[in-house]
């Protein structure tokens, strides 16, 4: 079994330890992933954006499934909109 990287391990708990106990799904788990690896691998940015990337994702399956079952409304714009060079 491999050892987890440093920037996944900070801290009193591991990144997917804490994913695990929540009962997060994929796109909230992958979230938490580059938001506890932010700054301490590769780009801060880069890891920032991803995490937006999967929280749009997961806001926008939410939105659809509240227009499906009729207790929501309608998606903004503004909400899947992410910088030019992501």
């Amino acid at each position: 079994m491999a050892d987890s990287p440093a920037y996944y391990t900070r801290g009193t708990i591991e990144c997917w330890d804490f994913i695990r106990d929540q009962q997060l799904n994929y796109h909230l788990g992958c979230a938490v992933k580059y938001i506890c690896r932010a700054g301490h691998k590769d780009s801060k940015e880069q890891d920032i954006e991803k995490a937006i990337h999967y929280l749009q994702n997961e806001l926008q399956h939410t939105y659809a499934e509240s227009e499906l079952d009729g207790s929501g409304g309608r998606v903004p714009s503004s909400v899947f909109s992410l910088p030019e060079r992501f």
